[in-house]
C-alpha cells in the first residue's frame, strides 16, 4: 500500500451518503476509477454538518472500503460542498496590461479584481469562475494568455459559502485523518464528469438532485452563468412516502428507491406492492400507482423552482442543449418525462463518462459527484502545468531580452 501522486480521490460528503472515489492518472489524457467505498451519511443534513463525530464515522468507513479496492493509503481529498447556505453571482474586473502582452501575472491581477467585493463576514469565497475575458473591447475570448492589448477585463461567477459551514466539513475530513485539497461545489464537480464540451458552449443546466438540496449549474458558451440551491432533494420523497403510506421511514427510504416512480402514467394500474406498517401491524398491498401519486407532485414542484431559476438567465435559449437530471433522486422512473414537461425543454439522465477502470460500477447518477471530483482534479493539474509552462516561457523572453543588452 502507497501513496502516489497518480492516485486522485474525491469525496462527495452528502447527506444521504457518503461516498469515497479512488482514480489512478493513466497519462495526461484519461484516468481510471480504481476503488469505490460508500457509506450511509449520519451526521448532515441538508448538506450541513450536523453532528461532527457520526460524520467522522461515516467518512472514514466509505474511506477505508474504497483503500481496500484500490489498494492504496488514502491521505489527500477533494470534497464537495452543496447547502442551501451557497451564493452565486456574476462580477467583473479590469486591469492595465503591463508590457502590451498579457502575462499569468495580468490574468491573476484581473481575477483579484473581479473577486474584490464586500461579501458578508459568515460568507468565503469558493470559486472564482471565469466566463469570458475582454481585451481592447474584443469581447468572447477564454484564453488570453500571450495576446496583444492594454487593457484586460474578464467577467466571473462568484460563488460563495457560509465559513462555518465549510469549516465543518473539512474538520470532519481532519478527524478522519485525511487532509483536504480543494473544496469543490457539487454541480460544478457533477458537470465535469455528465456534460460535454459541445452541451457547456451551446447551454446547458445541471440539475443535481441530492438528499438534501437540488443544486443547480447554468453553462452558455462554455462558462457558468448562474448557480442556485433548492432546499428540496431525495429525503422529502421520502418523508412524504412514510407518511402517505404510513411506514416507517426506513422502509420508505426502500419502497422509494426500488419502486420509486414519478408519473403516474408510466404504472400499470393493477400492480401493487408490499408495505410494512407501524406498531407490530401486519403489512399491507397498495397500488403502486399510489406511491407514484406521492412522488409526482413533490418531482414537479422541484422541477417547477428548477424553471423559476432558469428564467434568472432572461432568455430559455441560451440553455439550448436543455437540462441534464443527476444525483441519485434522479434515477426515479418517470423523471425525465415530468422535468421535460414542467420545463418545455430537452431533458436526459447524466451518469459519469470519461473515464476508465471501473466504469460499468459507477455508471449511475449517484456517483456524479464523486467521479466529477476526480476529474476536476485531474484536469485542474492540466491547467496548472499550461500556466506553468506559459511563466517558463515569459521567463525565457525575459532572459534573452536581458542578454541583448550584454
Amino acid at each position: 500500500m502507497s501513496k502516489g501522486e497518480d492516485i486522485i480521490v474525491g469525496l462527495d460528503v452528502g447527506t444521504t451518503k457518503i461516498c469515497a472515489i479512488v482514480a489512478e492518472v493513466i497519462d495526461d489524457k484519461r484516468i481510471d476509477i480504481i476503488g469505490i467505498g460508500t457509506h450511509p451519511s449520519i451526521g448532515l443534513k441538508k448538506g450541513m454538518v450536523v453532528n461532527i463525530e457520526s460524520t467522522v464515522k461515516s467518512i472514514k468507513r466509505a474511506v477505508e472500503e474504497a483503500e481496500l479496492m484500490a489498494g492504496v493509503d488514502i491521505g489527500n481529498v477533494y470534497t464537495g460542498i452543496a447547502g442551501g447556505h451557497i451564493k452565486g453571482f456574476n462580477s467583473s474586473g479590469v486591469v492595465a496590461v503591463k508590457d502590451q502582452e498579457v502575462s499569468q501575472t495580468d490574468i491573476d491581477r484581473v481575477l483579484d479584481a473581479a473577486k474584490a467585493l464586500s461579501i458578508p463576514d459568515d460568507q468565503k469565497i469558493l470559486h472564482v469562475l471565469p466566463q469570458e475575458f475582454v481585451i481592447d473591447q474584443q469581447d468572447g475570448i477564454k484564453e488570453p494568455l500571450g495576446m496583444s492589448g492594454v487593457r484586460l477585463e474578464v467577467i466571473v461567477h462568484i460563488i460563495t459559502g457560509a465559513v462555518t459551514a465549510a469549516q465543518n466539513i473539512e474538520k470532519s475530513i481532519q478527524r478522519g485523518g485525511l487532509d483536504m485539497v480543494e473544496m469543490i461545489l457539487q454541480p460544478i464537480a457533477s458537470s465535469e464528469a455528465i456534460l460535454t464540451p459541445e452541451e457547456k458552449e451551446l447551454g446547458v443546466a445541471v440539475v443535481d438532485i441530492g438528499g438534501g438540496t437540488t443544486d443547480i449549474a447554468t453553462f452558455v458558451d462554455g462558462g457558468v452563468r448562474h448557480t442556485a440551491v433548492i432546499p428540496i432533494g431525495g429525503t422529502h420523497f421520502t418523508n412524504d412516502i412514510a407518511i402517505g403510506l404510513r411506514t416507517p421511514r426506513a422502509d420508505a427510504e426502500k419502497i422509494k428507491i426500488q419502486y420509486g416512480c414519478a408519473s403516474v402514467d408510466l404504472l400499470d394500474e393493477h400492480e401493487v406492492i408490499e408495505v410494512p406498517s407501524v406498531g407490530g401491524r401486519p403489512p399491507r398491498q397498495l397500488s403502486r400507482q399510489l406511491l407514484a401519486e406521492i412522488i409526482e407532485p413533490r418531482a414537479e414542484e422541484i422541477f417547477s423552482l428548477v424553471a423559476q431559476e432558469l428564467e434568472k438567465l432572461g432568455d430559455q435559449d441560451r440553455v439550448a442543449s436543455g437540462v441534464v437530471i443527476t444525483g441519485g433522486t434522479a434515477s426515479f422512473k418517470g423523471m425525465i418525462e415530468v422535468a421535460e414537461r414542467v420545463l418545455g425543454l430537452p431533458v436526459r439522465l447524466g451518469v459519469p463518462s470519461d473515464v476508465g477502470g471501473l466504469i460499468d460500477v459507477v455508471n449511475t447518477p449517484q456517483f456524479s459527484t464523486g467521479v466529477g471530483l476526480t476529474l476536476y482534479a485531474f484536469r485542474g493539474r492540466e491547467k496548472k502545468e499550461v500556466r506553468r509552462h506559459g511563466k517558463q516561457k515569459m521567463f525565457l523572453r525575459m532572459r534573452n531580452w536581458v542578454k541583448g543588452f550584454f
